[in-house]
């Protein structure tokens, strides 16, 4: 089957892995890559892109970082409060369940307050999503498949043209068609591409365009697979998820494993991890997700080690205080802790504040990746706080840039 949708392939598409495979040999390769570090390239796949409010999914924008309220939306303030947390840690765009009438009716206090886009999460009952499009939704998360009669899909079309609404077509391994069940024997990469191209048709033949698919399952072998084969069949922005993952710790992981490889081949041009926890963590989790892949940037990028016995300092603990204490930092840049000059002078010089532990409780800093001076235990957390706070501001006010040890030395 993959053979097949590989026949659907638009013809612009360029895929790394096609350029891994022609390239007889290691050194074909690197002369097949433009950039000084090759390894470090990821070429996203090439699609169209929509509008989700107003927040560019696809193309060349950025990949988004998507998160789910949990309150009930009923419970307009409280949901509120949500999006509000889910702000403050950098979600672009934050989806909101719409089960009942009750949740439609909140639904405009809800978007009026929002700063960014509302996906309004729909399922079977066609008017919410009527109800959620009038409401002010940038997006609506629906199956047409379970919408109801092609008159019902026409109508939350209609809705969704009307409002500048974008959809999001949501299949998941959970919640298969039965007919598509009962051809695949269980759910299959197979199963659920069949499933995401029978409900973009139905979008389709309704001249409806603006839409994003996701084809997500718990199990992360299935839904790396599908989404592989999906994007090789489509050119629609694809969202990206490992469903119902976990809580905090195994979910991350789960996601991290599938939603990595996928972005390291250039898939995926909007994110939610799905974690049972709350929603901000979700964001965070995201945001560190394309931060080690180099695809977003936000926040302090810290580097540090797991400690031993030659450690100069709490590794630890002071790690744990020092992202705690510099949360509130939006600017791009990275932070190296380490506890010993075994690795710490190399990591640093990597960085644009280094940290590393020597002896009799004095302990080298390093700026922009050279020596400045050492500093003492007592006055190391609020030095280091000081020193990127500092740095943050004059990033910010176009003083100094961000740095960059890759650049420095191609430019040597």
């Amino acid at each position: 089957m993959r053979q097949v949708m590989a026949g659907l392939l638009p013809p612009a598409r360029k895929r790394r892995s096609t350029l891994v495979i022609a390239a007889s040999s290691l050194g074909d390769y690197m002369a097949c890559m433009s950039s000084v570090r090759p390894w470090r390239d990821i070429e996203r796949r090439q699609c169209r892109q929509i509008m989700v409010g107003n927040v560019p999914v696809g193309g060349d924008a950025p990949i988004t970082v998507q998160t789910m309220t949990n309150t009930p939306t009923e419970d307009a303030a409280a949901t509120i409060d949500q999006i509000r947390r889910c702000e403050e840690v950098g979600c672009d765009i934050i989806r909101v369940s719409c089960p009942t009438e009750e949740a439609t009716a909140a639904f405009p206090l809800i978007t009026r307050a929002s700063n960014i886009p509302i996906v309004a999460d729909i399922h079977f009952h066609y008017k919410r999503a009527l109800e959620a499009a009038d409401g002010g939704a940038a997006c609506l998360r629906i199956n047409p498949g379970n919408i109801g009669s092609s008159k019902k899909v026409a109508e939350v079309v209609r809705a969704a043209k009307a409002n500048s609404c974008a959809i999001r077509i949501g299949v998941n391994a959970g919640s298969l068609e039965k007919d598509l069940l009962e051809k695949y024997g269980e759910p299959c990469p197979e199963a659920l591409i069949e499933s995401a191209l029978d409900h973009i048709k139905l979008l389709q033949d309704h001249d409806f365009h603006e839409f994003k698919v996701a084809v997500k399952a718990s199990d992360v072998f299935l839904a790396v697979a599908a989404y592989h084969g999906l994007a090789e069949t489509v050119d629609c922005p694809l969202h990206l998820g490992i469903t119902e993952a976990g809580g905090l710790i195994g979910g991350t992981v789960k996601s991290s494993i599938g939603m990595g490889s996928l972005l390291w081949a250039g898939i995926g041009d909007t994110i939610r991890v799905s974690l049972s926890a709350e929603p901000e963590e979700e964001v965070k989790v995201g945001y560190e997700m394309l931060k080690a892949l180099g695809l977003r940037t936000r926040g302090v990028r810290v580097v540090s080690c797991p400690s031993c016995s030659r450690q100069g300092f709490d590794v630890i603990r002071t790690v744990e205080t020092l992202e705690k204490r510099l949360e509130h930092i939006k600017t791009p840049m990275s932070l190296s802790v380490l506890g010993c000059v075994v690795n710490g002078p190399g990591e640093a010089r990597e960085t644009d504040i280094g940290l590393t532990g020597g002896g009799s409780g004095k302990h080298m800093v390093y700026l922009s990746g050279m020596k400045a001076h050492t500093i003492e235990d007592e006055d190391m957390l609020d030095h280091i706080v000081k020193l990127v706070e500092d740095k943050a501001a004059k990033i910010d006010a176009g003083e100094e840039t961000a740095f960059d040890p890759h650049a420095v030395e191609a430019a040597e």
